[in-house]
């Protein structure tokens, strides 16, 4: 399966006076990080996940997901991984997409991120007004290397 995002940093001034849904708190956590291959746990809500991206060519590259026990996805936390990184998720519709705002803890505090999948590397958006600066290009905002941080 093929994702195509782009990711933009997030004007806290616009944001913080937005009507907003509930967020879903995420928890991640990663086994695997090199060029060729990224594998991420995830903890969403009361779901957990196993993911595997491949290696990023433009905004494009290779993502594999599937949904795993809870109690797997929290043991291999635990064993595997030394770092946690913890985020409120967002989706909120904008135009025919729906936009995903991460708003991460600790010691990411502050940092907020927009991603928008897409179905090809151009095809047509609506950039709200919160969306700034586009980081898609830019691997200190990759979650992988973000993780990092804590």
């Amino acid at each position: 399966m093929l994702e195509i995002e782009k990711k933009f940093l997030v004007n806290k001034n616009i944001w913080e006076h937005l009507d907003k849904p509930t967020p879903q708190l995420i928890k991640q956590s990663y086994i695997s990080d090199n060029k060729k291959c990224t594998v991420r746990l995830r903890i969403k809500g009361s779901k957990g996940f196993i993911t595997m991206k491949g290696e990023t060519k433009n905004i494009s590259r290779s993502e594999y997901e599937y949904e795993i026990p809870l109690i797997d996805v929290t043991a291999m936390m635990g064993e595997f991984s030394d770092k946690t990184l913890s985020k409120n998720r967002f989706e909120i519709k904008v135009g025919n997409h729906i936009w995903e705002i991460d708003e991460f803890h600790g010691k990411l505090d502050g940092l907020i991120i927009a991603e928008i999948e897409l179905k090809s590397e151009n095809e047509k958006f609506e950039l709200p007004s919160w969306a700034e600066k586009e980081v898609s290009s830019d691997p200190r905002y990759y979650n992988s290397n973000l993780i990092n941080e804590l």
